[in-house]
């Protein structure tokens, strides 16, 4: 994405607030939402697999956006595509907070995600082209402390204001910082000429979209309908599939595609694809997993589970530091391999919790998973983007992008999916040993509370079942994503062994 914005050394420290603002606005909606999500499902009347629909909708939305960013500033003009993009998101918050059925929130995330997805990359390059190249490092530093900040703050500032005031008010927090960073917008950032020779391959880009959008909607409906019995299911599968089977006949036939198919002869560049979408697979099911846990489970304040979650994004940011430091000293697969080793640990560690688990024991073991995704997340992008020619990387980021945030909303549904189904044949596994010739409630203490024989005492049995389906399903969880990371080792072997990764190279960042 190249964009002409010059600004004078009075002017930049402003354009650079208001780009940083943008940046954490949205950042700070990835996470801020978590642990709201059990009140906005009892709000709404949704089940345990709808109610991810909040998460997916918005990420696969804006995973269908951020490609398209590039060419949408280079036809209309930066200054409109960012004012529009925090306009957009703004109103789409204040709708979200105000819905009061599941269809509503869904449908307002759905423009949450599209007009926000631009906001990062184009903060990331209005900061790249005010400041001069001896400045760029710095610039980087301020935009990766805006990504990393929101999702350290999500989880703490959503349970307070859950808590405090109401699921709704973790939308309306937005709008106060748009309307501020819409008014400073206004005044402060400066207006290139669009360039109206920009094209998009509409065809590549609309068969994209649809596929993805059929694959979400059949992805995040299939355990409601019983998957491949429904009617709807199959229809949304052959939707899929022919969408996805026209964009790749276009992409290996059209002179110039949505995506181009030279990009994957980079074996860095291949395997950071794969790899990033791993990441999204794995880190974002686990941070849907972990809010309904502690909330339902272990029976945490809204507040408690957000203070729990939140040092997770500390450990992040730390390893990143460190990172920044080791990269060009160190092989970049040696990085990938700690990072996938602490993460697979965390997993594994996570399939040993029980609701008793210690809030210390948690946190630990959360702060390590995110010490693993640090580790993990800057030499990949730094290996995946480095060695395409440099007219390439926009579009190698965009479908780089593209790959984690596809990533993150399968994996969040498929663990819904699963954790619903699991706890429902988990749940028929432990009934069939509860009945009421079990000795077991010969025990008057037992018969007291669990008596099989009087409607109570059935309603309680089946509360306490449903508790363990539950805790064994969680479990099946973690398993699933502890296997995604050790599956993952071998696949190191697609990079390129080196230790370069710094200097000039360029993190971009999504």
């Amino acid at each position: 994405m190249t964009t002409e914005v010059s600004a004078g050394s009075g002017n930049r420290q402003a354009i650079t607030a208001c780009v940083i603002l943008a940046t954490l606005m949205q950042a700070l909606d990835t996470t801020i939402a978590n642990v709201a999500l059990p009140y906005i499902q009892g709000s709404v009347s949704a089940t345990q697999d709808q109610i991810g629909w909040v998460l997916t909708s918005y990420i696969a939305v804006a995973a269908i956006m951020t490609p398209p960013a590039g060419f949408l500033t280079a036809r209309f003009g930066l200054k409109r595509i960012f004012l529009f993009s925090v306009g957009g998101f703004t109103l789409a918050s204040v709708l979200c907070g105000m819905a009061h059925s599941l269809t509503q929130i869904v449908l307002f995330r759905v423009l949450q995600g599209a007009c926000g997805a631009a906001l990062v990359p184009l903060s990331q390059s209005v900061l790249l082209t005010i400041y001069p190249k001896e400045r760029q490092g710095f610039a980087m530093a301020l935009f990766g402390f805006g990504v990393m900040v929101g999702p350290v703050l999500g989880p703490v500032l959503g349970g307070w204001l859950t808590q405090n005031y109401s699921w709704r008010y973790v939308f309306y927090i937005n709008l106060p910082i748009g309307i501020l960073d819409f008014l400073a917008m206004m005044v402060f950032l400066p207006n290139p000429k669009p360039q109206g020779t920009a094209r998009l391959d509409w065809f590549g880009f609309g068969m994209l979209s649809v596929a993805i959008g059929a694959l979400q909607i059949l992805l995040d409906r299939g355990e409601i309908k019983d998957w491949l019995s429904s009617g709807e299911i199959v229809i949304e599968t052959l939707v899929c599939c022919a969408a996805l089977y026209l964009f790749l006949v276009h992409t290996f036939t059209s002179a110039r595609p949505f995506v181009r198919p030279a990009l994957f002869r980079d074996r860095n560049f291949t395997g950071g694809v794969i790899f990033i979408a791993l990441v999204g697979l794995t880190y974002y099911a686990s941070l849907a997993l972990q809010p309904p846990y502690l909330q339902d489970l272990m029976n945490y304040p809204v507040v408690s589970a957000g203070l729990v979650m939140g040092p997770r994004g500390i450990g992040t940011m730390g390893a990143m530091l460190v990172v920044g430091r080791l990269m060009g000293r160190v092989d970049i697969r040696v990085l990938l391999a700690i990072g996938l080793g602490l993460t697979a640990w965390s997993f594994n560690a996570m399939t040993g919790w029980t609701p008793d688990v210690s809030m210390m024991q948690v946190v630990r073991i959360t702060v390590i998973q995110g010490i693993g995704l640090g580790f993990f997340f800057v030499p990949l992008t730094a290996a995946a983007l480095s060695t395409l020619p440099v007219e390439d990387r926009t579009n190698g980021a965009g479908v780089f992008n593209l790959a984690r945030n596809m990533g993150s909303s399968i994996g969040i549904s498929v663990v819904n999916a699963l954790l619903t189904r699991n706890t429902q044949i988990n749940h028929a596994d432990i009934a069939q040993h509860v009945t009421a010739v079990n000795r077991a409630f010969e025990d008057p203490a037992i018969r007291h509370f669990w008596d099989p024989l009087a409607a109570g005492g059935r309603a309680a049995l089946d509360a306490v079942i449903t508790r363990q389906a539950q805790i064994i399903a969680y479990i099946d969880d973690y398993k699933l994503l502890l296997v995604a990371m050790l599956v993952a080792l071998p696949l190191l072997a697609l990079f390129k062994g080196s230790g370069s990764g710094g200097g000039d190279t360029p993190i971009v960042v999504d």
